[in-house]
């Protein structure tokens, strides 16, 4: 049994920030990797979407899975952030960071957008009660259409900002937190840490230029529900 003063611990704060993290990086690459499917056109991610469903119970241990692990990463993060504060109450007189970038002096902040990004998101394809209403749901295989519903409620400019400003969130934690999250598992120094960060955004780059693009090609008519990619 963990005693309850184990959590007090900051070494055992940050990696527990930095395992839920890797869990929830991992899930990011895989959900894009599915996403990607909506370029094979309805059969490519309504097939992919129908193999979801069929996990059945394994599904939603899988989800309980990552909402303790988002919770784990969310209360870990304000608690650090909120010590650190305590740690020094008075800001600096001239405050010129000599090492520290944007994107890791804002990790609070783009982490809190990036969870309010998840609830919509979750809103809106997962509970499906946000956007205009898809009939009928079930395509001609009576799979889920969720090609359909993705062109649909992407011709709409609302909804592609949302994804996009998300996304630009996505990219700000990302890039500063996986070189973070290898610094806490030991693997980052010195030495190595320019490299790092710039594989880093790199990284943070793609993945949020792949969720990214799918809104904006279906918004500029590169996808539709007719062709599939054109």
């Amino acid at each position: 049994m963990f005693h309850p003063t184990l959590f007090r611990n900051p070494v055992v704060r940050k990696l527990l920030m930095a395992f839920s993290g890797l869990l929830l990086a991992g899930f990011i690459v895989a959900h894009l990797l599915g996403n990607l499917t909506v370029f094979l056109g309805p059969n490519g991610i309504n097939a992919y979407a129908h193999h979801l469903k069929q996990l059945g119970p394994l599904l939603w241990v899988f989800r309980g899975g990552l909402l303790a692990a988002a919770g784990i990463h969310v209360s870990f993060g304000l608690l650090l952030t909120l010590e650190n504060r305590r740690a020094r109450p008075m800001a600096y007189y001239r405050n010129k960071p000599q090492r520290s970038t944007l994107a890791g002096r804002t990790m609070i902040y783009s982490g809190l957008c990036l969870a309010a990004f998840a609830g919509f998101h979750l809103l809106h394809f997962t509970l499906r009660l946000l956007g205009p209403e898809i009939t009928p749901w079930l395509d001609a295989l009576q799979r889920p259409d969720v090609f359909s519903m993705l062109v649909i409620h992407f011709r709409l400019a609302g909804f592609v900002l949302v994804y996009i400003l998300g996304m630009g969130a996505l990219y700000f934690h990302l890039s500063h937190g996986l070189g973070s999250m290898l610094q806490t598992f030991g693997l980052n120094n010195a030495r190595t840490l320019p490299w790092f960060g710039l594989l880093s955004s790199l990284i943070a780059a793609l993945l949020a230029a792949g969720f990214a693009a799918i809104p904006a090609l279906i918004f500029f008519g590169f996808i539709t529900v007719q062709g599939g990619a054109a």
